[in-house]
């Protein structure tokens, strides 16, 4: 008998610089920026905990001890917060020790997201492994968008990636894919992919659907990533193994994923997140509201 397929594992990269942050992120990694209150990476990794997601693989680099700093105990913190009798932030401060099992990898070059990922290889072992970019919010309280990528492949057995339509002339800043668009069983849209291209050269794009954030990939990824060539800037591209999974019997499927996607490694999208964010929260939103209002009458009377 066939085991069940189950996707148990994720993979953050998180090794990256930062430099679109600097100064902010000279000594604190990107990933670690909050929206509102809370990092960045915490949220992505609530989303996999939510999923069913019982161990998180965090490819880092040098400089990113704080990444495994927040997802331990922080025992004086918490003995400090109850002895001034606030023993409910205690208790919200001592759950983010417990939200999954955190594993850690190094990444010891740039070589690139298909190496990040490679770098996990032996973590995760032989199942398949959920990636998630610790920079890509996507925001559905009801059905987190990797598990939405996680069904796809464990009804089929093929990869999924998230995809969304871009703006025109956007597209050389994506992965770009093209296939059949077939509907799926939940209403969302479902294409098997057969085109795929790293950021296109304007012009050339075979269509305007891109891979954004967030990837289900079935073991047989190792085998190509391991195998794939540097490409672009001389480094090891995910898309690149991924376009040999999409041309493989397996496959590989985009997913139109419901939800509301934030790219939190951009600083106009990081600030859309915060804001955001914000406004979901009931003691926030009226106070949010109130203070876009008065920004915007002061800029129109400038």
């Amino acid at each position: 008998m066939t085991a069940p397929r189950k996707v148990r594992k994720a993979v953050i990269p998180a090794a990256g610089l930062g430099t679109r942050f600097l100064p902010a992120t000279k000594a604190v990694p990107k990933e670690m920026l909050p929206i509102v209150d809370v990092p960045t990476i915490q949220l992505v990794i609530d989303e996999a905990v939510r999923a069913g997601i019982t161990d998180i693989i965090v490819v880092n680099g040098r400089h990113k001890a704080a990444i495994e700093d927040h997802f331990d105990h922080a025992y004086e913190l918490e003995h400090t917060l109850r002895e001034r009798g606030n023993g409910k932030l205690a208790d919200e401060m001592a759950a983010i020790a417990k939200m999954a099992r955190l594993h850690s990898v190094r990444q010891k070059q740039p070589l690139g997201l298909g190496h990040a990922v490679l770098c996990a290889r032996e973590a995760v072992g032989g199942e398949a492994a959920a990636v998630l970019l610790g920079d890509d919010l996507v925001d559905n309280d009801r059905d987190p968008a990797i598990a939405q990528l996680a069904r796809v492949y464990e009804e089929t057995g093929a990869g999924a990636v998230m995809v969304m339509e871009v703006p025109a002339g956007k597209e050389h800043m994506y992965g770009i894919v093209a296939g059949d668009m077939v509907p799926a069983g939940n209403g969302a849209g479902r294409m098997r992919i057969r085109e795929m291209v790293e950021k296109p050269k304007p012009g050339t794009a075979p269509s305007r659907w891109a891979i954004v954030g967030r990837y289900v990939l079935p073991p047989s990824i190792w085998g190509h990533l391991e195998n794939t060539k540097p490409g672009a800037g001389g480094e090891i591209q995910l898309t690149d193994g991924l376009y040999e999974l999409a041309k493989s019997s397996e496959g590989l499927y985009g997913v139109v994923v419901e939800g509301v996607r934030h790219d939190a490694g951009d600083k106009l999208g990081y600030l859309r997140a915060n804001l955001a964010y914000a406004l979901k929260r009931p003691a926030l939103r009226d106070a949010v509201l109130e203070l876009c209002r008065e920004m915007l009458e002061a800029a129109g009377a400038k």
